[in-house]
Order: structure tokens, then C-alpha cells, then sequence
């Protein structure tokens, strides 16, 4: 047995009902899919994007998309499978948005230092 299929019989012993369930609508299977997944999910997020912060907004991201999704789930892999799809997916776009972001901090420090530089240098001339 797979690690994969291990996770999904052993998180869930009957996904395929939870599914059905979690399709409906229904709370309490969209909780048994968000507490069976809930600890990979934020493993796999805390990987990719190295922060505490970032992996619980990627855990919530992942869990909304999954709710948003779920009956688009075709059943043709594994359950944990598309989850993580969707978990990975959303950890990259944080990382990448973060990484944008990052630059454009760095780039608001070279032209903060070069006014003050200028400043300085209009200082030493007068």
C-alpha cells in the first residue's frame, strides 16, 4: 500500500462518503476533510515557504479551495493527491508574490538611501 492510499484510509476510513457529503455541503464532513488534511497540508506549505505565518495562510487558502472545489473533485486519484495539488499550488503563488514583494521593499530602500545620499551631498557642497 502507498503512502498516498495509506493517508487517505487511514485520515479517512470512508472518503468516498465524506466526499459525497462534503458535495452537499455539509459542515461536519468539510471539518473531517479539513482535520484529516489539516497537519500534511501545513507540513507541505511550511516546506515551500519557510515561515510559520505563510504556511497558516496557505493552509486556510488551501481549505478554502477546497470547499470552493470540491465538486469538482473527479475521484480519479487520490483524495490527498488533489488536495496537496491545491495546497502546492497555493504555497508557490505565496512564494512568488512574496518574493515581488521582497524586491520592492528592497527597491524602496535604494531610493530612500539615494535621496538621503543626494541630501548629503548637496549638504557637503554648500
Amino acid at each position: 500500500m502507498t503512502r498516498t492510499l495509506l493517508m487517505d484510509s487511514y485520515l479517512l476510513s470512508d472518503a468516498e462518503t465524506v466526499v459525497a457529503r462534503a458535495r452537499t455541503g455539509d459542515p461536519a464532513a468539510l471539518e473531517a476533510l479539513f482535520r484529516a488534511y489539516e497537519v500534511p497540508v501545513y507540513n507541505l506549505a511550511r516546506r515551500i515557504c519557510r515561515t510559520t505565518e505563510d504556511a497558516e495562510d496557505v493552509l486556510q487558502e488551501t481549505f478554502l479551495e477546497v470547499c470552493r472545489s470540491i465538486k469538482r473533485y473527479r475521484e480519479e486519484g487520490s483524495l490527498w493527491g488533489w488536495v496537496r495539488t491545491i495546497a502546492a499550488s497555493k504555497a508557490l503563488m505565496r512564494l512568488r508574490r512574496n518574493k515581488y514583494r521582497d524586491t520592492d521593499e528592497l527597491h524602496d530602500e535604494v531610493v530612500g538611501q539615494r535621496r538621503e545620499d543626494t541630501h548629503l551631498r548637496m549638504d557637503l557642497e554648500a
